[in-house]
């Protein structure tokens, strides 16, 4: 269609985020010549600068009114508005917005407010938490309900490219692209690396380290064990690492830089960014390490998108439907423990983290170094 206009409204969490960009892609190529906009929380606006797949980001703010987002969609006369999100609130933003098309998943409360309702795909897989009695129980009788590992198409990925199929977009699955300049990287080095600051050309390799997560603690590999695998990996293999996190994992992420930088004098150097950069500048940092070692979390997929190779540590979620980077893809190390209540979905533990706790510095640092070879 001509001078055809598409909004998108996009997820709220950055993980989803990176998640849902194979689907804009291959929107990009089945409406080429479209004006395609992105509906997205301000907090996220930077992770679209520069995304080939968008044209425009319309934000808005926490607290924000759903009236007021929804004169902001009016006063741009889309025609079509297509719904990532599964909320009532995004459904009736659109239909506030009065675009002629509303494409979205049937879900309650919200299904009038949509010109076309997707039914739930046929590969869907819904994370439904245990209750705590349900994990007590599958750790003392040993019994795994668990069903069987997902298939790849359970990825969530395929929920966002089944939307965009309703505008003739292709569903294979491509990989999560995030863009980043060679400038951006160039000055993320020259804001935290040590080395170029003391005008030394870098010869170690430089790894990240993402110790945080924000949905909960179940996702966070302790941090104890994020500095024995640096010091024990450093000892074999001099580096240089960039501990990662937002402003309320700096005290958890400076803590993990000092006790690595305090371990070593010549063989590495250790630096905290939590806290201390943009969106943009996190994209920057992801990007320019060699290696990030993650929890399940919204930077694992956001260096995935910016290819960074990863060594992802996994307890309370499952990597076949939220894993990162193209499912399956062998550039990325999956790290985990399968105790019989996991995956349990929960934010916090109701039993003893075994989980986490089972994953050994030892297979840490075997993978990661299995990933050095990759750089």
């Amino acid at each position: 269609m001509e001078n055809e206009s598409i909004l998108v409204r996009g997820v709220n969490w950055l993980g989803d985020a990176v998640m849902s960009t194979p689907a804009l892609q291959r929107l990009r190529e089945a409406r080429p010549a479209a004006r395609i906009t992105l509906l997205t929380p301000e907090k996220l606006r930077g992770l679209w600068t520069a995304h080939p797949a968008v044209d425009d980001v319309l934000c808005f703010d926490p607290g924000e009114s759903v009236f007021s987002v929804g004169r902001k969609v009016r006063a741009r006369h889309f025609d079509t508005a297509l719904i990532f999100p599964n909320s009532p609130r995004s459904a009736l933003e659109c239909w506030l917005g009065n675009a002629p098309k509303r494409i979205g998943y049937i879900r309650s409360w919200r299904n009038w407010m949509l010109t076309t309702r997707v039914a739930p795909r046929a590969g869907e897989v819904v994370m439904e938490k245990k209750t705590a009695l349900e994990a007590r129980l599958l750790l003392e009788t040993g019994i795994d309900i668990t069903p069987a590992r997902p298939p790849a198409s359970a990825h969530h990925i395929f929920q966002y490219l089944e939307l965009v199929k309703q505008l003739g977009a292709n569903t294979e699955a491509c990989a999560p692209l995030i863009e980043v300049s060679k400038q951006e990287v160039k000055d993320i080095y020259e804001k935290f690396d040590r080395n170029i600051i003391r005008g030394r050309k870098r010869e170690r390799p430089l790894i990240g380290i993402n110790p945080g997560a924000e949905y909960g603690p179940t996702k966070r590999w302790p941090m104890e064990r994020f500095v024995e695998a640096a010091i024990a990996f450093t000892r074999e293999h001099p580096c240089d690492w960039w501990v990662f996190g937002g402003p309320n994992e700096k005290e958890l992420s400076g803590a993990i830089a000092a006790k690595i930088d305090g371990a070593f004098s010549d063989m590495g150097t250790a630096v905290s960014l939590a806290g201390r950069t943009s969106l943009r500048e996190l994209c920057a940092g992801l990007k320019a390490v060699d290696v990030l070692i993650t929890n399940d979390s919204g930077p694992m997929h956001v260096a995935a998108a910016v290819g960074t190779p990863l060594v992802a540590i996994f307890g309370s979620t499952s990597p076949e439907l939220t894993g990162p980077g193209l499912p399956g893809d062998s550039r990325h190390k999956i790290v985990r423990q399968q105790p019989a209540c996991a995956p349990c979905f929960l934010r916090e533990c109701p039993v003893d983290f075994r989980c986490m706790n089972d994953v050994s510095t030892k297979q840490v640092v075997a993978a990661l170094t299995e990933q050095l070879k990759l750089v």
